[in-house]
């Protein structure tokens, strides 16, 4: 396989073609090396427009739905961001090229310290890594620009949305079954939010949700 020609693939014919047109996203997904982040059996999947399994229950995100997302959060330099889901650590990668800081919370211990070990490979150092059930509820005592939530919730609630900047912006696919979609969340001041719907998916429901609970955030 063509490496660099597969990277240039997937920018032009999935995520491009899909809305991801935000120039500096497409880059930092073009050159953090995506096929270093997949599990060995599927290497040849890679740039595949699917979700890759990393276990019985954790996947990747396919490659237009990261560029999409990135796309509509449009994350700058000096911001800082929150990711629900380390999954396979590609998403926080690419994110650290873009931002501030990032802090990923993962439920699998597993899957958070192979991240780390991949993450620590490409010397990438404004990532924080931490082990925990994201579906219980969040406290911090940090204060967030953007919150990227990789995996589907029956309903997000906002006890937590003062942990988001205003102008901050959450990304969340919201739904159940058949009936997702992925939507932007920004908090245009104090008291004021908006919600724009961007498209509809499906992705597997965040383990401890599968009941129908609401995701605190």
């Amino acid at each position: 396989m063509d490496i660099t020609q597969a990277r240039k693939n997937t920018i032009d014919q999935q995520i491009r073609p899909w809305g991801g047109l935000n120039y500096i996203a497409n880059n930092a997904l073009r050159n953090i090396p995506r096929e270093d982040f997949v599990p060995e059996k599927y290497k040849n999947l890679a740039f595949a427009d699917i979700e890759i399994p990393l276990n019985n229950r954790a996947k990747m995100l396919s490659p237009k739905i990261e560029g999409r997302l990135l796309d509509a959060l449009n994350i700058q330099k000096d911001e800082n961001v929150l990711e629900v889901g380390t999954g396979s650590g590609y998403l926080t990668a690419v994110i650290s090229k873009l931002c501030k800081s990032i802090t990923s919370i993962e439920i699998d211990e597993d899957l958070s310290v192979s991240a780390q070990e991949k993450l620590n490979s490409l010397n990438i150092n404004n990532t924080q890594l931490e082990v925990g059930d994201a579906s219980k509820g969040w406290s911090s005592n940090d204060f967030f620009d953007v919150v990227v939530v990789s995996s589907a919730v029956p309903k997000i609630t906002g006890r937590y949305f003062h942990l988001l900047n205003v102008g901050g912006r959450i990304f969340v696919v919201e739904g159940k079954g058949k009936n997702m979609s992925a939507k932007l969340i920004t908090r245009l001041s104090e008291h004021k939010w908006e919600t724009k719907s961007l498209f509809e998916t499906r992705l597997d429901t965040m383990q401890g949700l599968e009941s129908n609970a609401s995701f605190e955030f």
